[in-house]
């Protein structure tokens, strides 16, 4: 097996006619065929249905075309960045991450990162935690940026920092600072989540805030944007929970309490493909040993 043929398969199940694809490789048709039943005899499955009329996938042909574009798309990479090596640049990293991660240690890792590994290219997403599990899982991202993720087992993660939670409260809001007791007081509020989907750990230690103080929330929006909770709090629809990093450079007029006495913490979390560290070693050895000031 050959990166040609692996091109010209990929061709064929996009064009799903021999003809058409032969025309487009420059090649004769029978010659296409014949290289489609060498690729299909070493891997012992059959790709194609064909007949005078049709070309069709098969079951076994639809999951080897998806991973065949991993495979080339992965070889791309590998080839760019040999290149940037090779030219003194130090390549490009994907890094996921979430609004809190901004607000608090992701600024000074990519400082440290750029003092350290002069040329490195960081290509920063905000993403919610379900999506980086994914992107990560299949090679997108490099690394992850995430608050109480739920780290599928094939990931290895570390714990870079611990944050308390803040209610968000209406400026107008009666409870304040001075006369806040205990969470029970909010059992009665209207409450701004992150939905389930995206983040189901997360979601999971913000419900146990309000099970620990004797009611389940009544949740009225959901939102995975900070920015967006802090206005619907700012217009009275509902109070929320957030990381107190979140708040850092923010100037919204919405009051917070800081919840220093409960055991939910938020932990601002690394994630990463092990897959990985081989390609940036030297960025992985700093990560790994990276603590927070």
């Amino acid at each position: 097996m050959n990166i040609q043929q692996l091109e010209n398969v990929l061709l064929l199940s996009e064009k799903l006619n021999f003809t058409r694809a032969a025309e487009e490789l420059n090649i004769v048709q029978p010659a296409l065929s014949r290289q489609i039943k060498q690729l299909e005899d070493q891997i012992g499955a059959v790709l194609f249905k064909r007949n005078k009329r049709n070309v069709e996938l098969t079951a076994a042909g639809h999951y080897f075309i998806a991973e065949a574009k991993k495979l080339l798309i992965q070889l791309e990479r590998v080839k760019k960045q040999t290149v940037q090596i090779h030219n003194g640049q130090a390549g490009e990293i994907k890094i996921g991450f979430t609004h809190s991660i901004m607000q608090t240690i992701l600024p000074e890792i990519l400082k440290t990162v750029h003092q350290r590994i002069p040329g490195i290219k960081a290509v920063l997403r905000e993403m919610n935690n379900r999506d980086q599990y994914l992107a990560l899982q299949q090679n997108e991202l490099d690394i992850g940026f995430a608050t109480n993720p739920m780290v599928p087992f094939n990931l290895k993660s570390k714990v870079l920092h611990i944050d308390n939670f803040v209610i968000l409260l209406p400026e107008n809001h009666p409870i304040n600072q001075d006369n806040y007791s205990d969470f029970s007081v909010f059992s009665n509020e209207e409450f701004i989540f992150p939905s389930v989907a995206d983040g189901p750990n997360y979601v999971h230690i913000l419900e146990s805030i309000c099970i620990d103080a004797g009611f389940v929330p009544k949740i009225i929006h959901e939102t995975d944007s900070a920015s967006t909770s802090f206005r619907l709090v700012e217009a009275g629809l509902g109070i929320s929970l957030e990381p107190i990093s979140s708040l850092y450079g923010h100037e919204f007029p919405i009051q917070n309490i800081e919840l220093k006495n409960i055991k939910q913490k938020a932990k601002l979390t690394m994630m990463w493909n092990p897959e990985r560290e081989q390609d940036y070693p030297l960025l992985f050895e700093l990560l790994r040993n990276w603590k927070v000031e």
